[in-house]
């Protein structure tokens, strides 16, 4: 396999996962969704997307190949979707206070 494809395998197949959990990231709640709301969600992606490749490239470096040569893909694989669905719902949930509407 090239090099280049076995150290990116896990981004090429969760990437369609990853823009349907963007796309309903981006679209609930509703309202409210002004230039704010949009920029947020624009840096999130970005953060999260970045934070799932470190996290990927650093277990695939880390990973002890004496359980063989699958196992540095397995662990980028658990670990990467981990911290991508931590960092989207960490985002979430700071979105609902930074952003609602001031009385």
């Amino acid at each position: 396999m090239n090099p280049l494809v076995e150290l990116n395998l896990t981004l090429i197949l969760f990437l369609p996962w990853f823009a349907i959990l963007a796309t309903l990231y981006c679209w609930f709640p509703r309202q409210p969704r002004g230039a704010a709301r949009v920029a947020y969600d624009v840096a999130t992606l970005a953060l999260s997307v970045g934070a799932f490749l470190w996290s990927v490239y650093w277990s695939v470096d880390n990973a002890d190949t004496q359980y063989g040569r699958l196992w540095p893909q397995i662990l980028a694989t658990a670990l990467g979707y981990g911290v991508f669905l931590g960092v989207l719902g960490l985002a979430f949930l700071v979105r609902r206070r930074v952003l609602r509407p001031r009385d």
